[in-house]
């Protein structure tokens, strides 16, 4: 077989319904059950908020880790691994702000971001493909963080009013980097169709 021949041939064929994109769907099916177990009375029922929540995020490091190690990447996979996690941060964002434990301005600058770079990284893809930064993975760390610190029914245990300023100090970093990350995506973006539309002149 001749190196033509050889890169002619078609990879393995990944099955849609492998272990990373049922794990990114069972995160997707855990945030209903999240909102539910928010707005039920009782420490307890927000104890099981926070671990459904911390079990979610941890389903996104795994099915990362797992689609890249045993090459399970798919196109449905790209999608729906984004979309579950700003589902999921996004619902944990808006209840915690509809039960007054998080200003709304915070929620909604970091959902207008959140969405509004997913748009843009739809607009631009046939110019460039806008993979996650580094900043855009801390981002994300500091998130899940911030959260799962709101998220704990911290009326429990003691010092819970340092706790409390943890997650806000975490937060505001959060928001720091979700804004300037934002605003990176958004000049790279303008810099790349730029490119792209010179070369094509």
């Amino acid at each position: 077989m001749n190196d033509h021949e050889s890169a002619a041939t078609p990879g393995p064929h990944v099955p849609l319904w492998n272990i990373a994109n049922i794990l990114t769907m069972s995160r997707l099916l855990m945030v209903p059950l999240f909102v539910w177990f928010m707005f039920l009375d009782g420490s307890w029922w927000r104890f099981a908020a926070f671990a459904v929540f911390v079990l979610a995020a941890i389903t996104d490091r795994v099915d990362g880790e797992l689609a890249r190690r045993h090459n399970l990447v798919t196109d449905f996979g790209k999608i729906a691994d984004p979309i579950a996690d700003k589902a999921l941060t996004g619902a944990a964002l808006v209840v915690l702000s509809l039960q007054g434990d998080l200003w709304w301005w915070v929620t909604l600058a970091i959902l207008v971001r959140e969405w509004g770079i997913t748009a843009l990284r739809f607009a631009v893809l046939r110019y460039v493909v806008m993979p996650a930064s580094q900043g855009g993975k801390l981002k994300t760390v500091l998130q899940i963080v911030a959260i799962s610190v709101y998220l704990f029914p911290l009326q429990v245990l003691p010092l819970s009013g340092v706790l409390t300023w943890f997650a806000h100090v975490v937060m505001g970093a959060a928001l720091a980097v979700t804004l300037w990350t934002g605003l990176t995506y958004v000049l790279d973006a303008v810099r790349a169709v730029r490119a792209r539309g010179g070369r094509a002149g």
